[in-house]
């Protein structure tokens, strides 16, 4: 698929990795539509790339009704969609059981709704749109891309939620790839290590030096434009499929 052609709609696209997939889409002159529920936000990046390039819908990704009505009004604007960035979760930290007592039973379904269960609902929802999409030439109807985390694999102290979340969305990859196949449309994964988002912003220096060190190269964390250029990647390259791809300078995180 060419950048020129794509019609994305960016889940989370108001801030962090949602964000710079939406600058990078419409730097090379595809479409972003910004699923989120910072309204401000949204708002004003759309007004920043134009109202051409870009469109802001409220959505809550876990609620049917709401990703139908933003999923409509995406292709009411642009005609069709043909790309899914799915970028959008929470991150709460609680220890099963501690000091504080035990984890929430509320705290820990919300973050499945969000993380989990949002993601699936958006794919599910976008897959029937794209169905109907004129295959190009590598009879490709649409890609789907999934944000996992290296919580996936490598789940700290406080992260049971989080991780079982990510965890997840790994584990859905390869059978939602198989399921739509026959469709034509491909589902990547990308499992991103320590970035530079909103929840690493509010860090003191010291924590966020911390941070950077654990990973072996390069000793920084990642940049959010870095995520967009791998889900640029996946979008041009019709032989990657059904896999998860870990975006993380090879840090394997520790218990705490």
């Amino acid at each position: 698929m060419k950048m020129t052609e794509v019609i994305a709609v960016i889940t989370g696209g108001a801030s962090g990795l949602g964000e710079a997939s939406v600058r990078n889409i419409t730097s090379q002159g595809g479409k972003a539509v910004i699923f989120d529920l910072q309204e401000e936000r949204g708002a004003n990046l759309v007004q920043e790339l134009g109202e051409e390039n870009a469109l802001y819908v409220k959505t809550d990704v876990s609620d049917e009704e709401s990703v139908q009505a933003a999923l409509g009004q995406a292709v009411r604007r642009f005609g069709y969609i043909n790309t899914v960035i799915n970028c959008a979760g929470i991150g709460p930290s609680a220890k099963t059981f501690g000091r504080k007592g035990v984890h929430s039973l509320e705290s820990f379904q919300k973050v499945i709704d969000v993380n989990l269960t949002g993601t699936f609902n958006v794919i599910r929802l976008a897959a029937e749109i794209m169905s109907e999409n004129t295959p190009n030439e590598d009879s490709e109807r649409g890609v789907i891309i999934n944000t996992a985390s290296v919580a996936a694999f490598d789940g700290q102290i406080g992260q049971a939620a989080y991780s079982a979340s990510k965890g997840g969305i790994v584990g859905m990859t390869l059978p939602i790839a198989r399921d739509l196949a026959s469709l034509g449309i491909r589902v990547m994964t990308i499992a991103p290590g320590l970035f530079e988002t909103p929840l690493f912003q509010s860090l003191p220096d010291k924590a966020i030096h911390a941070l950077e060190q654990m990973t072996p190269f390069p000793k920084r964390l990642g940049k959010p434009s870095e995520y967009g250029k791998l889900a640029e990647s996946i979008i041009v390259n019709p032989m990657l499929n059904g896999e998860v791809i870990r975006l993380d300078g090879a840090v394997r995180m520790q218990p705490k």
